[in-house]
């Protein structure tokens, strides 16, 4: 299992859609391919823009498939986070389907 602390790379309120990039390239999908499941930890995290979650997790559920989210936990996620996190899901679904 790895696990991903957000605050410290991308700060209290996440949209840098640039961070969210290297964090989905340099740690999530490769960890990932190699089987592991992944902790994506938000705590300390305020906000989120629907674009920074949308560079996070858009290239991931396309290559992998929604079922990849089995393999994904998301921790400590305030309310708006975990409602944009659902919005970009559930779009990703309906392209990827």
């Amino acid at each position: 299992m790895k696990t991903i602390v957000l605050l410290p790379l991308v700060g209290g309120f996440a949209e840098n859609k640039d961070i969210a990039r290297d964090i989905r390239l340099r740690e999530i999908m490769p960890a990932l391919k190699k089987g592991e499941t992944l902790v994506l930890d938000f705590e300390g995290v305020t906000g989120a823009t629907q674009s920074f979650i949308h560079s996070l997790l858009s290239d991931v559920i396309r290559e992998f498939g929604p079922q990849i989210l089995e393999s994904i936990d998301f921790k400590s996620c305030v309310p708006h986070v975990k409602e944009i996190i659902e919005i970009v899901v559930d779009y990703m679904q309906v392209v990827v389907e």
